[in-house]
């Protein structure tokens, strides 16, 4: 088990576009394969602690490259700290710990010569609160993303940009007569997709995406589970998700993690989502996803 040195100067935790620092700034960035496509993402033997707390226990598990990986389980099991693992935001915590690999096609992202703000460039996150940053104009929290890795475009490119982006977070159509309006203007689900959008704009290889539609009403979750059936052609989608229904509309693969009280979080049960749905092979599965417990 080791604890990785802490980032610094580090955006807020809660918004969608994190960016981190370290003093890594003679190490090389991490290898970006050719063309940058789809990537699978694959966790081995991932355990977590905060502090002497034990959280995770072992977690193995594949994330198909081009497809939408759900993680379901009661609250407190495992599934948010995993999720943040996987793009090295467990080790902004203080008391964080890790052991295993997280490797991005075969590459691993904890590896010492790999840095923190290249791996998170390639692997995205949004947040439960959708939080545009308010000052911003709709086409500004777009290209948010650009600023912090310190990409140049022209402004032939960031307007190209905007409305790729624009249109893979399902909100083009709603905002392109208004991109100078402010961000914070739009309602909760266009927010939301809004920072979808800022999160596409650097074209991540892998986007985790953590409860994005518990807050938000029935009409923009279809839209929002709708543009996440659009972005898998682009990136390879893991869902944290408490909603049975989510999981088992958008995912084509689940994976059920538990924990118990003497027992830190492990998961129980992965497969094809309709398999652990419809065929669960540990009882425990069946229970959950069928309601009787969590």
């Amino acid at each position: 088990m080791s604890t990785p040195n802490p980032p610094v100067d580090v955006t807020d935790p809660h918004d969608t576009m994190v960016i981190a620092a370290t003093p890594d700034a003679d190490v090389r960035p991490a290898p970006v394969p050719s063309g940058r496509g789809l990537a699978e993402l694959r966790a081995e033997s991932v355990s977590c602690w905060f502090g002497e707390r034990k959280v995770l226990d072992r977690v193995t598990l594949t994330m198909p490259a081009g497809e939408i990986t759900a993680l379901i389980g009661p609250s407190g099991c495992g599934k948010s700290t995993f999720l943040r693992t996987l793009n090295r935001m467990h080790e902004m915590v203080p008391t964080a710990s890790l052991a295993g690999q997280v490797l991005l096609d075969g590459e691993d992202i904890y590896d010492t010569s790999v840095r923190i703000t290249a791996a998170r460039r390639d692997i995205g996150m949004v947040f439960q609160r959708p939080n545009p940053f308010p000052a911003m104009s709709i086409a500004d929290n777009v290209l948010a993303g650009l600023k912090l890795t310190g990409r140049k475009a022209s402004k032939d490119e960031k307007e190209e940009i905007v409305e790729r982006s624009l249109r893979l977070g399902g909100l083009w159509n709603e905002v392109k007569d208004r991109l100078d309006a402010p961000g914070g203007g739009l309602s909760g689900g266009q927010q939301q997709r809004l920072c979808i959008a800022r999160s596409m704009a650097i074209k991540p290889r892998v986007l985790l995406m953590d409860e994005p539609c518990s807050a938000l009403d029935p009409t923009s979750t279809r839209v929002i589970e709708e543009s996440m059936r659009e972005l898998a052609q682009e990136v390879t989608i893991v869902i944290v998700t408490h909603n049975m229904q989510q999981a088992a509309r958008v995912s084509d693969k689940t994976a059920f993690f538990l924990a118990t009280h003497s027992t830190p979080g492990a998961i129980v049960e992965h497969g094809p989502t309709k398999d652990v749905f419809e065929n669960p092979q540990d009882p425990r599965t069946g229970d959950y996803v069928h309601g009787r417990f969590g």
